[in-house]
């Protein structure tokens, strides 16, 4: 359940574009046809599915404080963690150079069409902002950082894909002269943002569910306390009065 519950949280409730609006350029900018967002997303989905895990080894096992005790007793004071941001970026890197191959090889039309957005995926926020959200929420195992890595790449997926055929229907559409382009892009994209925030209670039903239960627990016995105490001062002042 933990697995189930962190993979859909990080497609809907904590969407990379529409709830932290983390890699918007290439959001934008590759999303005028379906066919190259698609590509752009299985690289994204793909390079973080690979980045995330391999950047919790080396925070568990090289970047965090005392992380090194591994190599001995004279290393568990070693802090590493200065190094965060090189090492992770260092993984992204590698991995975005190893995408630029397979695709170049395989499919040089979606290489042509995605240009120079497919080499800025190394710098592209949302695949950073991966893995310092791994980090920062001290994700326990490197299964469900893997999880983690493979839900916030669909969740980039569907979000470039849905404005791509937002976009291409909007092509033949009677829109605005002032709001053509990035104008109503901009406004779509705070619309479908609105739109996942719906899913904010999806995972949360059973805990208000326990908390109400808690608090009916612990408000009955103070509620019954207190009509003890009510009675037992009316007895007495019966009894004073007679």
């Amino acid at each position: 359940m933990e697995h189930i519950e962190l993979f859909f949280k990080s497609i809907f409730i904590d969407n990379m574009v529409f709830s932290v609006f983390l890699g918007m350029c290439s959001y934008l900018a590759v999303s005028k046809k379906v066919a190259t967002a698609v590509g752009l997303g299985a690289a994204v989905i793909f390079v973080l599915a690979i980045t995330v895990p391999l950047n919790w080894l080396l925070d568990q096992y090289l970047l965090q404080p005392g992380a090194l005790k591994w190599l001995g007793a004279e290393y568990a004071d070693y802090d590493l963690s200065f190094l965060s941001f090189i090492m992770f970026i260092a993984t992204i890197a590698t991995m975005v150079q190893l995408v630029e191959i397979i695709v170049e090889k395989f499919s040089p039309s979606l290489y042509n069409s995605l240009g120079i957005f497919l080499p800025l995926i190394a710098v592209n926020c949302a695949i950073l902002g991966g893995s310092l959200f791994m980090q920062s929420r001290e994700i326990a195992t490197l299964g469900l950082a893997t999880t983690y890595g493979i839900g916030s790449g669909i969740g980039w997926f569907l979000a470039i894909l849905a404005i791509a055929a937002i976009r291409e229907k909007i092509r033949y559409s009677n829109v605005p002269a002032p709001l053509r382009g990035l104008g109503i892009t901009f406004i779509i994209t705070g619309l479908m943002a609105i739109g996942f925030m719906s899913f904010g209670g999806m995972l949360t039903g059973g805990d208000e569910e326990v908390e109400t239960e808690v608090k009916t627990a612990v408000v009955k016995p103070v509620v019954e306390q207190e009509e003890n105490k009510t009675e037992a001062l009316a007895d007495n002042t019966l009894k004073v009065i007679e």
